[in-house]
């Protein structure tokens, strides 16, 4: 079973190095300050992200229509 085609699983994407730096530069803050997400994450598994990655994760909100987290892969 393809755990993202799932309905409850929002949309992740593995950040290239260049988008992870963009990221971390527009909010001023250092990598460890992020969220964490374990690479032990069945979700992470599956995008094959490793330690040190940047997710970018996109929910969907009935109020606020689209929320943009990210969370680092530790």
């Amino acid at each position: 079973m393809d755990i993202l085609s799932h309905a409850l699983v929002p949309k992740h994407e593995l950040l290239s190095e260049k988008d992870k730096h963009e990221v971390l530069s527009k909010y001023g803050i250092p990598a460890g300050k992020l969220p964490k997400m374990l690479a032990s994450d069945p979700v992470a598994q599956v995008i094959q992200a490793k330690a040190g990655d940047v997710v970018r994760i996109l929910r969907k909100s009935e109020t606020g229509g689209e929320g943009i987290y990210y969370r680092l892969v530790v």
